[in-house]
C-alpha cells in the first residue's frame, strides 16, 4: 500500500491542473481500495455549496451538476465535523441525501474524509461500496493520507482561482478579486508584472512561459539535445575500457531516448502549443517519469530516475542558451518559491517595484533587503501558483501580505488610489528628515540606520539617521569566494566610519550560519538555527575573529566613532572569551605603533538565555542591542523562514514583549544604554511600545526612519508608558497589533501601518 500511495502522490503532484489531479485521485483510489465508487466534492465558498467535481462509479453526467447546500447530506456532515465519517449503511443515516441521477442507491458502505489546508475545509473525498459494512481502519487512514496530499494541489488551485472556475464554470483565466494571503514583508504597494525566478537545472521548478517565436524555441531545444547527445557519446567512449558491458548499456539507453520520437517529438509538440522549451521539456519528462514509475517491473520502474536525469541534462543546456541579458519589464515584481539577495540584485533598481516569495517571513534576508531598497515585499505566500503566473499583472500589498494575480479592474483602481495616497504621505514625511526625534515632552530617542552594503551609506545619510546602529559585516564575506583579508575589510569599514563621522557606527562581528551560509565555508547541519553560527563560529576560529576586529579598530583610527557588537551571545563565558580576543587585537595594534582606541563594546540580546543573564552581561559591556528577529524566533520556537509556521512569528507576542521589557530593565539597573536593532524597530506600531519601555535608540532600514520619527514626535513619554501598561495586560499579538494600529487611525495617520493615507 505504501508504494501505491507514493505513486498516487507523485501523479497528483505532477498533474498540470486540478482537473487532472482529481481524475488521478478518483481513478487510482478506486483501483487501490477495490471500491465501487470514488468521488471528490469541492467547496464553493461563494455559493455555500459542495459540488461533485470528479467521480468514478457514479453517473459521469452528474459531475458539476450535483450540488449540496453547506448543511445538506453526508458530504456536508464530513465537512462540518472536519473529520472522517465511516458508515456501514449510509442510506439509513438521517443526513443521507439521495440524488436519483447519480445512480448511487445501490451503495451502502460510505467513507468520507475532509480535504483540509491550514484549518480550512476545501472539499471532501469519498469512497462507497455495495457492501453493508464499515470500511476498515487501514482504508480510513489510507484515504486520510490521500486527502492530505490532495489538499496542497487544491490550495494552489484556490489561490489561482481555478477552483472558482471549475465549480462555477467560468473561463480558464486567473482574474479574480480575491487575494492570495501571505505575510507582510516590506511596507508599500507594488503594481506591475510578475517575473518568475527559479533555481537553475531543476525541472520541477520550471514555470510555463508563452512564446511568440515557436521555431526559434524548437531550435533551442534541438541544440540542447544535440549537445547532450555528444556529451554522452564522448563519455561512453572514454569509459569503454573500464565499464562493464551492462553499465555501458546505460549510455546506449540514454542515446536511444534522445533519438526517440517520444522525447523529442512530444517536447516539440508541446512547444508548438505555445510553451517555451524548458516548460515543454518539463511536461514531457514528468509524463514519461510517471509512466515508468507505474510499471510493475522493478528494473523498468527504476529507469524513471534515468529519464529524469536525462531531462535535467537537456534543461541545463537550454538554460545556458537562454542566459542572455534578460529584459526586465519596467514594473517588475519578482516572484518565486524562494528569492535570494543575489537574484534581487540582478534586477535594475529602476525597474524593480516589488517582491513576492512563497517562503520566508518579514525577517528573511530578502525582506530586510527589500526594506533597505524601499520596495514592497510579501513573504510566505506558500499557495502561490508560481509556475502559472509569469508575465501576468500582479499587485503586492506589503502591509497586509495580500497578493492579487490578474486583479479585476475594481481592485486595480482601488490600489492605484492607495498608491497615490501613499506617495503623498511619503512626501509629507520627508519634511521630518532633519527634525529631531524627540517626544512631546522632549525625550530624545536616537534613530539609527541598519545597513550592510556600501551602496546603502548615501541613502542612510540622506534619511536623517543619527548614525549606523547595525552594520552587517557578513555581506562582504558572502559576496566573495574566500574570506576577505584584513586590508580588504579595513577599506570597507573605513569608508563607512568616515561617511558617518562623527556620528557613531556599530559594526557587528561576523554573523554567518543559519540562513546565511558562506559558499567557501560550508556548514552542514540538521538544525542550523540552533547550531554553529554567529559568535560560536568566530570563537572557534580566532584567526577569522582577530583579523576582523583588527580591521575594525584600524579603520577607526583618527575617527573613534566605532562600536563593536557581538552576535548570538548565549553565555557569559562567550562574552569573556570574546573580550579576551578583542583585548589581544588591541594590544597587538598598539605594539605595532598604531594609535588605536578601545571601542565601545556591546552584545546582541537575541537568545533567550541572554535575557535571563542580562544583569551579568550588562556589567561587562557598554551597551545592549536587542535583536528582535532571532529573539522572536527562539522564544516562539518558530522558524521565520518556514512558510508553514511563519504566520505565528510576531514580535508583538506577549512573551517577546516581556523579554524585551526585562532586558531594558536590566540595562537601566546597570546604567548602560539599550537599543533595538531588529526589524521590530522600524514598525511604527511596535515603536509605540518600545518608547514606553524606555529604549534609548531604535535602529532600522533607512526607508522606515521618517515613519518612526513621526510616531516619536507625536507622542509623550507618559502616553507611551500608558499604552505599554495596557498592552502588557493583553494575551495575544493580534489584539495588541489591532489596539496599536487603531491609535494611528484615530490620529489620522493610518497610512503608517496600511496601504493608503
Amino acid at each position: 500500500m505504501l508504494e501505491v500511495l507514493r505513486r498516487i502522490v507523485e501523479e497528483v503532484n505532477n498533474a498540470s491542473n486540478l482537473d487532472k489531479a482529481l481524475a488521478v485521485i478518483v481513478h487510482r483510489v478506486k483501483e487501490a481500495m477495490s471500491v465501487d465508487v470514488c468521488s471528490v466534492y469541492l467547496t464553493d465558498e461563494i455559493q455555500q455549496q459542495h459540488v461533485l467535481m470528479a467521480t468514478e462509479g457514479l453517473n459521469p453526467e452528474s459531475v458539476g451538476n450535483i450540488r449540496l447546500a453547506i448543511d445538506e447530506g453526508l458530504v456536508s456532515l464530513v465537512a462540518s465535523r472536519a473529520e472522517p465519517v465511516n458508515l456501514g449503511n449510509a442510506p439509513e443515516h438521517p443526513r443521507y441525501y439521495y440524488f436519483p441521477e447519480t445512480g448511487e442507491e445501490k451503495f451502502n458502505g460510505f467513507l468520507g474524509v475532509p480535504i483540509i489546508h491550514h484549518r480550512q475545509v476545501l472539499g471532501v473525498l469519498i469512497v462507497q461500496s455495495t457492501r453493508s459494512e464499515k470500511f476498515d481502519e487501514e482504508s480510513e487512514t489510507f484515504l486520510i493520507t490521500i486527502a492530505s496530499q490532495l489538499a496542497g494541489a487544491m490550495a494552489h488551485a484556490a489561490a489561482s482561482g481555478e477552483i472558482e472556475r471549475i465549480v462555477q464554470g467560468t473561463d480558464d483565466s486567473i482574474d479574480n478579486s480575491k487575494p492570495l494571503s501571505g505575510l507582510p514583508g516590506a511596507p508599500g504597494v507594488a503594481m506591475g508584472t510578475a517575473v518568475v525566478v527559479y533555481p537553475m537545472a531543476n525541472l520541477k521548478s520550471i514555470p510555463d512561459k508563452y512564446i511568440d517565436d515557436v521555431e526559434e524555441e524548437i531550435e533551442v531545444f534541438n541544440r540542447a539535445v544535440e549537445t547532450v547527445r555528444n556529451e554522452i557519446t564522448a563519455l561512453s567512449s572514454r569509459l569503454t575500457e573500464v565499464l562493464p558491458t551492462e553499465d555501458k548499456a546505460l549510455f546506449d539507453a540514454y542515446l536511444l531516448m534522445l533519438d526517440s520520437d517520444s522525447l523529442g517529438g512530444e517536447t516539440i509538440a508541446n512547444i508548438r502549443k505555445g510553451n517555451w522549451a524548458s516548460g515543454a521539456l518539463r511536461t514531457t519528462i514528468l509524463d514519461h517519469v510517471k509512466v515508468f514509475r507505474e510499471m510493475d517491473d522493478p528494473y523498468l520502474s527504476e529507469r524513471a530516475d534515468d529519464i529524469y536525469d536525462l531531462g535535467q541534462r537537456v534543461l541545463a543546456h537550454i538554460q545556458q542558451t537562454n542566459q542572455k541579458q534578460f529584459d526586465y519589464p519596467d514594473e517588475t515584481i519578482l516572484v518565486g518559491e524562494e528569492i535570494s539577495a543575489s537574484i534581487l540584485a540582478e534586477v535594475p533598481s529602476e525597474k524593480l517595484k516589488g517582491v513576492v516569495s512563497a517562503r520566508g517571513s518579514s525577517t528573511s534576508h530578502v525582506a530586510i533587503l527589500a526594506r533597505a531598497l524601499g520596495i514592497p515585499a510579501v513573504m510566505g505566500a506558500k499557495d502561490l501558483p508560481v509556475s502559472r503566473i509569469d508575465g501576468r499583472p500582479i499587485i503586492a500589498d506589503g502591509y497586509s501580505g495580500n497578493v492579487f494575480v490578474s486583479p479585476s479592474r475594481t481592485v486595480r483602481e482601488e490600489y492605484k488610489k492607495l498608491a497615490r495616497e501613499e506617495a503623498e504621505l511619503s512626501t509629507e514625511l520627508l519634511t521630518l528628515r532633519d527634525q529631531p526625534a524627540v517626544t512631546k515632552d522632549n525625550v530624545h530617542i536616537h534613530l539609527f540606520a541598519n545597513t550592510g552594503l556600501l551602496s546603502d551609506v548615501t541613502p542612510s545619510l540622506n534619511s536623517g539617521a543619527e548614525g549606523i546602529g547595525l552594520y552587517r559585516t557578513e555581506f562582504p564575506f558572502m559576496i566573495r569566494q574566500r574570506f576577505p583579508s584584513e586590508e580588504e575589510q579595513y577599506k570597507i569599514y573605513r569608508q563607512v566610519l568616515e561617511a558617518f563621522h562623527p556620528r557613531p557606527v556599530t559594526l557587528r562581528t561576523l554573523d554567518v550560519g543559519g540562513d546565511k551560509p558562506l559558499s567557501y565555508f560550508p556548514i552542514e547541519e540538521d538544525n542550523p538555527f540552533l547550531g554553529w553560527r554567529g559568535i560560536r563560529i568566530t570563537l572557534d576560529h580566532p584567526e577569522i575573529f582577530l583579523v576582523q576586529v583588527r580591521a575594525m579598530m584600524r579603520a577607526s583610527i583618527g575617527l573613534n566613532n566605532l562600536n563593536i557588537l557581538l552576535p548570538m551571545i548565549s553565555t557569559v563565558a562567550e562574552l569573556v572569551d570574546s573580550k579576551f580576543f578583542i583585548n589581544r587585537a588591541y594590544e597587538e595594534l598598539l605594539e605595532e605603533g598604531l594609535d588605536v582606541q578601545m571601542p565601545r563594546l556591546g552584545v546582541m540580546i537575541e537568545v533567550p538565555s541572554a535575557v535571563y543573564q542580562a544583569d551579568n552581561l550588562a556589567r561587562r559591556v557598554d551597551f545592549f542591542s536587542i535583536g528582535t528577529n532571532d529573539l522572536t524566533q527562539y522564544l516562539l520556537a518558530v522558524d521565520r523562514n518556514n512558510a508553514n509556521v511563519a504566520e505565528l512569528y510576531d514580535s508583538l507576542q506577549p512573551a517577546v514583549l516581556q523579554a524585551i521589557y526585562q532586558t531594558v530593565e536590566s540595562a537601566k539597573r546597570n546604567n548602560i544604554p539599550v537599543s533595538v536593532c531588529g526589524e521590530m524597530a522600524g514598525d511604527p506600531a511596535a515603536a509605540l511600545v518600545l518608547i514606553g519601555m524606555g529604549v534609548d535608540s531604535l535602529s532600522m532600514s533607512a526607508s522606515s526612519l521618517t515613519r518612526v520619527k513621526w510616531v516619536i514626535r507625536n507622542i509623550s513619554m507618559k502616553r507611551a508608558e500608558e499604552l505599554l501598561s495596557e498592552v502588557l495586560q493583553m494575551e495575544d499579538a493580534l489584539t495588541i497589533r489591532q489596539f496599536l494600529n487603531s491609535r494611528f487611525e484615530v490620529s489620522g495617520m493610518g497610512g503608517l501601518v496600511r496601504a493608503g493615507k
